[in-house]
């Protein structure tokens, strides 16, 4: 008797139930202004940067191309996460079954590690176009920049996997209240009866195998960029200041990413709220900065934008007129 009812909570808990913010009780749905209002300058200025790369001839290089692929990546997290989160707190309607929470974790996880490699392959674009430029054109031609591309890609999707699919694995027999508003690896483990050694484990090793050493790589890339123009003078002061606006991305990436990684190592000293919270801004707050980052410092964006901004508000003007 107590097996079988054992096996029939184990069963019963394929469908979970985020709590996420549930400590602000009645508070909970003003937190959706300042999210929404993100959430809408997010979509706005990462399409105004793809539109303003695919309608440029003059900014179809890869550094810029790449920069493209960053506001696609940084457009597609907010989507999968606000909607989400408003109907959450402002509907209440929190439910989701393991299957759709397994997809949403790899896809999230997965974005997040596309984010850390498109920063890596920004490296390698500068570091060929300032300390190897007689041979930029051969290794960042669509043929030789594949070698870099693949391998990193079938890392992150191996981790990925490997990760989501050892959550799907463990039993949920005593809980099935999420303390998030989406499926994020460790907040889905730590309800499972069991051991989680294995699924701490590899959640580790795939931050470092991912986010720990894309760091080393465009650290040392940059370090190797900036003393050869430091060696050269002036020479390449142009493309030292693209370098900055990568490493300026680079550094809030990291920071928000080992912050929300922390957060879960030390939860006992942070409020529920604080801890989903700062989940949350990891992977949503560079889609807000990042478009920004690259408009204001890039000059070459920055001149179509605001001649893309002069044209339209004309058009509105004449409209109304």
């Amino acid at each position: 008797m107590c097996g079988s009812h054992i096996q029939e909570n184990i069963s019963s808990h394929k469908h979970f139930i985020f709590s996420g913010f549930s400590e602000l009780g009645a508070m909970k749905s003003f937190i959706s202004i300042p999210f929404f209002i993100l959430f809408m300058v997010s979509l706005f200025a990462n399409s105004l940067l793809i539109y303003v790369v695919i309608s440029q001839r003059s900014l179809h290089s890869p550094m810029y191309i790449l920069i493209a692929c960053m506001a696609s990546v940084d457009m597609s997290l907010p989507l999968l996460l606000i909607p989400n989160l408003l109907l959450n707190v402002l509907f209440n309607l929190r439910g989701i079954s393991l299957s759709a929470c397994l997809l949403q974790m790899f896809l999230i996880h997965m974005l997040g590690a596309y984010q850390s490699a498109l920063l890596v392959w920004m490296a390698l674009d500068r570091y060929f176009a300032i300390c190897r430029p007689l041979s930029y054109h051969d290794h960042m031609s669509l043929p030789g920049f594949l070698k870099f591309v693949i391998p990193v890609l079938i890392r992150d999707v191996i981790l990925v996997s490997v990760v989501v699919l050892l959550a799907g694995t463990l039993t949920f027999c005593f809980k099935n209240m999420i303390n998030h508003c989406f499926c994020e690896h460790m907040a889905l483990v730590e309800l499972a009866c069991g051991s989680t050694a294995i699924n701490s484990l590899v959640g580790l090793l795939g931050v470092f195998l991912i986010t720990m050493v894309d760091f080393l790589c465009i650290s040392i890339s940059y370090i190797i960029i900036f003393r050869s123009v430091l060696r050269s003078g002036k020479a390449n002061a142009k493309a030292l200041h693209t370098c900055i606006t990568h490493i300026i991305v680079m550094v809030i990436s990291l920071t928000l990413v080992l912050t929300a990684f922390l957060s879960y190592r030390m939860k006992n000293s942070l409020p529920n709220t604080a801890r989903v919270l700062v989940s949350i801004m990891y992977l949503f707050l560079p889609s807000c900065i990042n478009p920004i980052v690259y408009g204001v410092r890039t000059t070459e964006i920055r001149q179509h934008i605001l001649k893309t901004l002069s044209f339209c508000l004309s058009l509105k003007t004449v409209n109304y007129s």
